[in-house]
């Protein structure tokens, strides 16, 4: 079982996605976040379930349609542990600037 440590910036990129839920009238709104915050939570047990990008990165999708997120993590197995990097909408262009 693998620890799941969240990036700060992670923070940002939540708050980013919950006042565009709120500007576009989302009656689900918090919900919606809370739901990415559980799926991340997949990772403890499962790792190297994202797809592999750039850099050894990973990521996992989160929802399916207009509801698909994307989580950026790296997996480092000799420390057990996912390092979430950054989450976005899988509408957006790109993350913002991450590590």
């Amino acid at each position: 079982m693998a620890r799941v440590e969240i990036a700060p910036e992670v923070a940002d990129d939540l708050d980013r996605i919950l006042d565009h839920l709120l500007l576009v009238e989302v009656e689900d709104a918090a919900s919606r976040v809370s739901e990415i915050i559980a799926a991340v939570a997949v990772l403890e047990f499962n790792p190297l379930i994202g797809r592999l990008t750039e850099g050894g990165k990973r990521e996992l999708v989160i929802g399916l349609g207009a509801r698909s997120y994307l989580a950026l993590y790296r997996y480092i197995p000799e420390l057990e542990t996912v390092f979430v990097l950054a989450v976005r909408s899988s509408r957006e262009a790109g993350y913002t600037s991450r590590p």
